[in-house]
């Protein structure tokens, strides 16, 4: 008799031990009902949330809005801690307009570069009381707000700097 219940009681302990993981469907269902828009609809997650994630079953999910641009819903969990950002579908706001009237969109206008490549640029950085500033080359062009790398003589990497101004730059992050 102990022959057969010590085989069945090692299969079954793998199946005990094993932890239990949470419900990438259930996820999806709770970023629709938060959302008010299912999958792949505008406004709505762009995809399920990927079954292959492993994370711990929570038992009370929070939302919230990644940003005020309503672009991702922040999933998390306190018990067990874990965070994940479902990305939302970019659903333009509309203005009313009369029935059967096109909607025109106005093509984008894209900004003139302030600094070309090649270009020697300064990168400052500071807040009231501090302040550095360092001397390099663009890489690319950039116009004002736009990012780009910048070859910085003594560093062995470039560093990532947005255009302000002709030949004017500061750090990401930094305001000028």
């Amino acid at each position: 008799m102990y022959r057969l219940l010590l085989p069945a009681l090692l299969c079954a302990t793998p199946a005990l031990a094993a932890p239990a993981f949470q419900d990438t469907a259930s996820l999806d269902r709770a970023v629709a009902a938060f959302t008010g828009h299912g999958i792949g609809s505008q406004g709505g997650a762009r995809s399920v949330v990927d079954a292959r994630l492993k994370l711990a079953q929570c038992p009370t999910l929070a939302m919230s809005w990644r940003s005020d641009a309503h672009d991702a819903v922040v999933v998390s969990c306190t018990g067990p801690e874990w965070r994940i950002y479902v990305p939302v579908l970019f659903a333009p706001t509309e203005t009313k307009r009369p029935a059967g009237q096109a909607t025109a969109f106005a093509p984008a206008v894209k900004a003139e570069p302030v600094i070309k490549r090649g270009d020697p640029v300064t990168i400052a950085a500071g807040s009231p009381g501090f302040s550095i500033t360092r001397e390099g080359i663009a890489l690319a062009d950039a116009a004002p707000g736009a990012r780009f790398m910048v070859k910085v003589d003594d560093a062995r990497n470039p560093v990532q700097a947005v255009a302000v101004q002709s030949g004017r730059a500061t750090l990401p992050g930094w305001s000028e």
